[in-house]
């Protein structure tokens, strides 16, 4: 994954295709209109996942009452399922990626060319995840949601302990779905980029696109927002994730300020030397 001094914008897929090849297709195709990097998945194995008192438990979803072990497997892409995204992924020219939840799931996307590896908030302090995925990919996202700074700083010093060569970037995140505004914190980005010293991104979980272009004022290089067809669809994250407009809105929106922000020097412009002629005595 290269930045290029380029703000990434990761479009969270996450598990708001419902186990729907076709709804993941055209999510994938509203991420590249709007001009997205990458498109992200999570991937489970449900039987590791799963607790065990959380397997035998009967869930309403839209396919009828199943077991709660049964729904997990249901949303879950498979070999063929994501031999399927790779492809598709490769002939609209845009690079996927995914969240592994469990080491089974760290074996299986490491045999696709993928940009990077992400660890959730969830599982910040999975050091072996960390560790193993520090292992065997170049690129690593760990993103800081529900997270204190000693636990952040372990998870940053074993992927250094465990591939000093492993490019890693830290997202400022708050985990609450959705999350309050007043609770957002942007200035932490700030406070990220100076103990790390490396590439920080947010992961935006809040209603509306202000904030999270306004992260990029803060440093912010790397975005992540949660995309949905439509937000009252069934799921947990559909809620909290942006509409096909409000990306387009939201990749727009972070290019211009992006573009805006400058180099900080003061100068005046070849257009404002024109001016100056008209108006200066």
């Amino acid at each position: 994954m290269s930045l290029d001094n380029k703000i990434y914008i990761i479009a969270e897929i996450g598990i708001n295709h419902n186990g729907s090849l076709d709804i993941a297709k055209q999510l994938i195709d509203i991420a590249k209109v709007a001009g997205c990097d990458v498109v992200k998945f999570q991937k489970r194995n449900p039987d590791i996942c799963v607790p065990e008192h959380q397997k035998s438990v009967i869930r309403d979803t839209p396919w009828g009452k199943m077991t709660y072990l049964d729904y997990k497997y249901k949303v879950e892409f498979n070999k063929k399922d994501y031999d399927e995204i790779d492809k598709y992924c490769k002939s609209k020219n845009i690079k996927w990626s995914a969240s592994p939840w469990d080491l089974d799931s760290l074996d299986f996307l490491v045999k696709y060319d993928i940009p990077f590896i992400k660890i959730p908030s969830a599982l910040l302090t999975n050091l072996d995840l960390i560790r193993e995925s520090a292992k065997k990919c170049n690129n690593l996202i760990i993103s800081t949601g529900m997270s204190t700074l000693d636990e952040v700083d372990q998870a940053v010093k074993t992927i250094k302990d465990s591939n000093s060569k492993c490019n890693f970037s830290v997202l400022h995140c708050n985990s609450t779905y959705p999350a309050p505004i007043e609770d957002l914190n942007l200035k932490c980005i700030e406070t990220l980029q100076k103990r790390y010293n490396c590439p920080v991104g947010y992961s935006g979980h809040e209603f509306g696109l202000t904030t999270t272009i306004a992260s990029i004022c803060m440093g912010a290089t790397i975005i992540e927002r949660h995309i949905t067809l439509d937000r009252t669809m069934w799921g947990t994250d559909q809620m909290c994730s942006v509409e096909p407009q409000g990306l387009i809105k939201l990749v727009r929106g972070v290019n211009e300020l992006s573009l805006a922000l400058g180099n900080g020097e003061k100068i005046v412009t070849d257009k404002e030397k024109e001016i100056r002629k008209k108006l200066r005595k």
